[in-house]
């Protein structure tokens, strides 16, 4: 297929409920480094929803194809952080209740928040794949493992689900893509669940050094050769780019990147991040919508997209308006 791939439409469902970090449960049980940890994300409020994943990411598919008319040929679930259910299948009650008669649904999953980037990706190859394919629809909904929201030393969890169509002459256009990950920090994070009930699954964190020193500099190192190679792949220089995105996680990570890749990243993120906290892989895309819908890009500007999880895994994509 010569005609490029690129964005349909985007669907964002957000809740109307939000409360402060000082107000979630397990506030009272923080230690001072945890409690000091949590005012340093630079996240006010995190929103509150009352279903499961699966039944969140089903009605963002379903008002998205509602309001667009859209007909997807496959589906793509960008994983939750756990399962709604052992054995079932995500995927398929997803594209059941968002009335999905004939789409074919997989899952992405281990990926963490670069889950979203990849899902575009392969999207992207299925509708270049196959030109009898029109529309590929991606779907996530970011809800906690268990019952806490704080994910020290992480970032503090909030709840959202979004939807997105990718086809073929749609706008922005996917450019360049490239990931990587490293198979040697999957262990790093882990919630126990066979141990105990849902209301006990806490998370895991082996090594905090590990995650704020050793995985710091792999994704600095990573990232910045992705973003290299992405514009080498779009043959574009760095200054073509008009604005970065990337997940919201804490303040502190968007300076980091700022300050090592030498890239500035786009207000709408920290804004994002203040009032929603991090969403997982629906970060990216909600930063995208939003971007998009402020109105400072023209035709043909270029948003650079970075994603990255602690599983590890890193993601860049290249848009253009």
């Amino acid at each position: 297929m010569d005609t490029p791939i690129g964005i349909g439409d985007i669907g964002i469902l957000l809740p109307d409920r939000f409360v402060t970090p000082a107000e979630l449960a397990e506030a009272e049980q923080l230690d001072s480094g945890q409690r000091e940890f949590v005012e340093r994300t630079g996240i006010r409020t995190v929103g509150v929803l009352d279903e499961e994943a699966r039944i969140l990411a089903a009605r963002a598919v379903r008002t998205l194809v509602e309001d667009t008319g859209a007909d997807p040929d496959v589906l793509v679930l960008a994983a939750p952080r756990s399962p709604d259910v052992l054995l079932g299948s995500d995927v398929a009650a997803v594209q059941a209740a968002a009335g999905l008669r004939r789409a074919f649904g997989f899952t992405v999953d281990g990926l963490g928040c670069v889950g979203s980037s990849a899902a575009w990706a392969l999207g992207a190859d299925l509708l270049r794949a196959d030109p009898s394919r029109s529309s590929v629809v991606i779907a996530h909904a970011s809800r906690p493992t268990g019952p806490d929201r704080v994910r020290f030393p992480v970032t503090v969890v909030g709840d959202g689900a979004c939807a997105m169509t990718l086809v073929p002459g749609g706008r922005p256009v996917l450019r360049a893509h490239r990931a990587e990950m490293d198979g040697q920090f999957h262990d790093l994070f882990r919630v126990d669940y066979k141990a105990g009930p849902a209301y006990e699954w806490r998370e895991v964190c082996d090594n905090v050094d590990e995650y704020q020193f050793k995985l710091a500099l792999h994704s600095r190192d990573r990232l910045k050769r992705l973003v290299d190679q992405v514009l080498v792949d779009a043959g574009v220089d760095a200054d073509r780019v008009e604005a970065t995105l990337m997940q919201n996680v804490t303040a502190g990570a968007f300076d980091f990147y700022e300050s090592l890749l030498s890239l500035d990243i786009n207000d709408v993120c920290r804004e994002n991040l203040r009032r929603y906290g991090h969403l997982g892989a629906m970060d990216v895309v909600l930063n995208l919508r939003d971007l998009l819908a402020g109105g400072d890009l023209a035709r043909g500007d270029l948003v650079l997209v970075l994603n990255n999880s602690q599983v590890a895994a890193w993601a860049v994509t290249l848009w253009e308006v």
